[in-house]
Formats: structure tokens, C-alpha cells, sequence
């Protein structure tokens, strides 16, 4: 099949969002599909060493002063996604896709509009929701009073509605948009890891060393980016705490942008910090290797899954997390699981596993075996047998 992905996002950065367009491009690529992906003017290019053949477009440098990579609603996206409206316009044209792919509410909009304009065609959509399109909005203080609110869960309820097929990346913001969506079932099609990733890297204690990190130290990691909704605050208001009854823990922060954290650390503490920023995807593994905790301190307010969990899991790391429906059906009884959505039971959380070091082998050791379950090879055999449906095959 000839697929075209639309990404209206800087493709390819490093975080959740990109991680997942690509690996779930890459695996279908695997399958032998032609894959394009059409996104904004900016991002990294796909290093060679992928051996990918993926064909990815950009707009035009119009907005050449729109530089953000990170998470987050900008009014100026609004053109950007005009101008992306156009670059799939021409791709559908002139590529003759056999499905458009349409990544979060704003890719799937663009998808829905290009098939009605090129409605002769026969081109399929299928929609790929990432979260809550209104409640990411209000999780970044970007949307605060309520009209406007109800004005954007309007557009959000309307786009939930489109496409031929529909996907969600957890099982959470799947029920929540199956709930108004009348066009039929939502497919939950999970993020995923490859465990490949994680073989063949060099001892823990050499990458310690590496990165000047102790090598007797219990080493508690987050990574991901650096923002309010990724719950990377609530972290931060733990890490005093943990420091203060495990003399032995040491923190990596792994992400962008850092000056959203730089400040947030206490003086006292940053002897016991290492700040790996920016922290490329494709050195991931390394971070992991070197590390004995994973920490996602996401909640459940933004419907999105957490593909960090996943990578933690990959790794074979325990997990520190809040106990939340996708952290139960991804970690089982892998993970630390903290009782509130606080600083105080995220720290007792990660605590547990800081002070028991069976612990932390025998939950390591249960989420490297519950990571196969969650390959991205797993995800595209999904998607191609939705894609097949949708075109009657």
C-alpha cells in the first residue's frame, strides 16, 4: 500500500508524539508499504543509520522564525497547518495514496479535508488520536475559561467523528472518544518499544563513567520532556525528599527544554543531578542501560499514553509511577505504583524500590518480559489489518 502520514508537528524531534509517527512508519515500511510523511518546515531529518527509505515532505520556510520543537498549542500553528493542508494536498495528488494517516485531532482534520477535496480519488483516512485535543490544551494553562472551552470540546466531539477508521494510543482516551463517536468502534493501537534497541550496549558501569555518573549510586531517570503536563513538576517537588532518606540516590533528567528546569532544582541537590539536554531518542538505550529506575509521573487528566513506560520497560527497568489505568494494563505487577497524584506518594513510590534492591530486580525483570507484548511490529500488523478492512481487502 502507499500510505501518507500527516504529521503536524516538527517531525522528527525527540518526544512521544515523534517516537510514535516513526516507529509506527517504520514498522509498517517493515511490512513492505511505501510511506510518506508530510509535516512542518522544521525538525531533525532521519539519520541514515535507520536505513529507512522514508519519504518525508515539509512546508515551506514561510513562518522561518517558528523554531519550537516542544509540546504544546501556538496560535501560529494555525498557519502552519494551512500550509500543510496544502503540501498534503499535493501529495495526495500527485502520490496517489491508498490511505491517509492522520497523527492527533489537527493531522486528522487535515486528512478529513484533503479526502473531501479529492473526493473522486477513493482515498481512505484513518485517524490517529494521541489525547484529549482540550484537556492537553487546558493541561498546558493554554485555555482557561470555560466558553472557550466548550467551544473546543465542540471541534474536538466533530473531529472524533471523522475518518474511515479511528485509532487512540490508550485505552483510556479510546473509551472517551468512542463515547461520542457515531462512525463506529475505536481501535486502541498501543505505543510500542523495540526491544532490539536495548542489546548489544556497552556495561552499565563504563556508561556511568561516561557520563560522570557514581557507579554505586541507585540511579532514578526520567525522561521525556521537560513540561507541566508531563508531570515532570511533580518529580521535581519529590527529588528533595527521596534525596533526604536515600543518601544513595542519584537523579537523571533526560529531555528539553531546560530552561523550564534548570531553576527548579535546589542548590543542595545538584551534586546529585545530571542533566542530559537535549537527550536524542537514538541514545535512549544508553540513558536506559546506565539506570535502575524509570519514573513517569504523568496523571490520567490528558487521556495519553506513556511511551517512556514502555521504554523503561524495554530496558528492564521498575517503574515509579501514579496508579492509573494505562500504567496498571501496561506494568501490571511491574510497577511502584503512588497512591495519590502527589509529590509526596510519587516520592514514597519511588522510595520502595530505592531501599529494595530485589525488588527492583524481580519488577525489572517482569516489565522486560511484558514489553514483548507491546512491540510496534505488534502495532503495525493492527494497523494494516484496519487499513485492509477500510479498503475492503
Amino acid at each position: 500500500m502507499k500510505i501518507l502520514v500527516v504529521a503536524p508537528t516538527p517531525f522528527f524531534s525527540d518526544r512521544g508524539t515523534h517516537i510514535r509517527i516513526l516507529e509506527e512508519a517504520l514498522a509498517m515500511e517493515r511490512r513492505g508499504h511505501e510511506v510518506t510523511i508530510a509535516t512542518y518546515h522544521i525538525g531533525q531529518n532521519l539519520p541514515e543509520s535507520l536505513g529507512s527509505h522514508i519519504d518525508v515532505r515539509r512546508i515551506r520556510r514561510l513562518l522561518f522564525w517558528y523554531k519550537k520543537l516542544e509540546a504544546g498549542p501556538d496560535w501560529q500553528k494555525v498557519i502552519l497547518d494551512l500550509l500543510l493542508i496544502k503540501k498534503v494536498f499535493f501529495l495526495a495528488r500527485t502520490k496517489r495514496p491508498d490511505i491517509i494517516h492522520g497523527h492527533l485531532h489537527e493531522g486528522a482534520l487535515i486528512a478529513w479535508i484533503v479526502q473531501k477535496m479529492l473526493f473522486w480519488r477513493g482515498i481512505k483516512v484513518v485517524v490517529d488520536f494521541h489525547g484529549s485535543l482540550t484537556k492537553e490544551m487546558v493541561s498546558h494553562r493554554y485555555l482557561r475559561a470555560t466558553g472557550l472551552e466548550r467551544f473546543f470540546r465542540f471541534i474536538e466531539h466533530r473531529i472524533d467523528n471523522m475518518g474511515d477508521a479511528a485509532v487512540a494510543s490508550s485505552w483510556n482516551n479510546a473509551k472517551e472518544i468512542k463515547a461520542v463517536r457515531a462512525l463506529g468502534e475505536v481501535a486502541v493501537l498501543l505505543d510500542g518499544t523495540r526491544l532490539s534497541m536495548f542489546e548489544g550496549l556497552p556495561f552499565k558501569e563504563d556508561i556511568r563513567k561516561e557520563y560522570s555518573v557514581p557507579a554505586e549510586a541507585v540511579v532514578v531517570t526520567y525522561t521525556g520532556a521537560f513540561i507541566r503536563n508531563k508531570g515532570i513538576h511533580l518529580f521535581l517537588e519529590a527529588m528533595p525528599q527521596i534525596a533526604a532518606e536515600y543518601p544513595q540516590a542519584y537523579f537523571i533528567l533526560a529531555g528539553f527544554p531546560l530552561d523550564l528546569i534548570e531553576h527548579d532544582i535546589p542548590t543542595h541537590l545538584r551534586s546529585r543531578v545530571t542533566i542530559i539536554s537535549p537527550s536524542p531518542y537514538f541514545a535512549l538505550p544508553r540513558i536506559l542501560r546506565m539506570s535502575d529506575i524509570g519514573v513517569d509521573p504523568k496523571d490520567e487528566v490528558t487521556r495519553e499514553a506513556s511511551g517512556k513506560t514502555l521504554q523503561y520497560m524495554g530496558a528492564g527497568l521498575p517503574v515509579a509511577c501514579f496508579d492509573t489505568g494505562n500504567n496498571r494494563e501496561y506494568l501490571g505487577a511491574g510497577g511502584s505504583y503512588a497512591e495519590a497524584t502527589t509529590a509526596a506518594a510519587l516520592a514514597l513510590a519511588i522510595g520502595r524500590l530505592i531501599g529494595d534492591a530485589l525488588l527492583r530486580q524481580e519488577s525489572g525483570r517482569i516489565n522486560r518480559e511484558r514489553a514483548a507484548q507491546f512491540s510496534w511490529e505488534k502495532n503495525a500488523e493492527m494497523a494494516e489489518r484496519i487499513y485492509n478492512n477500510i479498503l475492503g481487502k
